[in-house]
């Protein structure tokens, strides 16, 4: 082995097997295509605790996922290696709403299609589905369901209080009723006309009624 040989690696061989201005391109775009995922997650989301940091992973995500094709793109070798090692990955993070598992698909091809060189594709068809999200997630929002939780005392309030509330929502289903010694608690699926809470003040002054609770509804409900 000479002095010389002691430079030559394989590793560095392959240093220059991505173009830098192919790099900075790929990089660049994805950043800004990240950027619109996060920016369309922000203004469709339609859960109960919004995550700024889920946003942020979208982001890098997109850049993660782009980088990794363009190792993979760059050496068939690399790819079969590649497909072993990810093959073994597990995630473990709990996703709480469906829709970030869409998200997360949306992030993750957006940076394989950019990263393959599908540049038409990748904006368009991330435009394409970011609209569709907008359009279908506003027209959720106007009818958001809420849980209205009332404890009364007796059968009668009971039943003065649910035509009360139903003269003054658009929509009111049952979703439990308890029942112990004095008290009755109520759990509604309530959909507002216009946005209108201000009746939830009304019901807490009925006699007999002890306690009301609105809370926001995301429609999943366990009990």
């Amino acid at each position: 082995m000479t002095f010389q040989d002691i430079f030559k690696s394989s590793f560095l061989e392959h240093a220059n097997a991505v173009p830098i201005l192919d790099m900075t391109l790929a990089l660049i775009l994805a950043f800004a295509l990240g950027l619109f995922i996060f920016f369309i997650y922000k203004k469709s989301y339609c859960g109960l605790m919004y995550s700024a940091s889920f946003g942020v992973t979208l982001i890098a995500l997109t850049l993660i996922t782009t980088l990794l094709i363009l190792a993979v793109t760059s050496n068939i070798v690399l790819s079969l290696g590649m497909v072993g090692a990810l093959s073994i990955v597990r995630f473990r993070t709990a996703i709480k709403e469906p829709m970030d598992i869409a998200f997360l698909f949306w992030s993750i091809a957006a940076g394989i299609v950019l990263a393959a060189g599908f540049l038409p594709l990748a904006v368009f068809g991330s435009m394409f589905i970011g609209i569709i999200l907008l359009v279908f997630s506003g027209r959720k929002n106007l009818e958001r369901p809420y849980i209205l939780v009332v404890h009364c005392q007796t059968e009668s309030q009971e039943k003065e209080v649910e035509q009360y509330i139903k003269s003054h929502v658009k929509g009111l289903k049952m979703k439990s009723k308890s029942v112990s010694p004095g008290c009755i608690e109520l759990n509604y699926e309530v959909r507002f006309k216009e946005g209108e809470s201000s009746f939830v003040n009304a019901v807490a002054e009925i006699e007999g009624v002890t306690q009301t609770v609105l809370v926001s509804y995301n429609g999943d409900y366990m009990g």
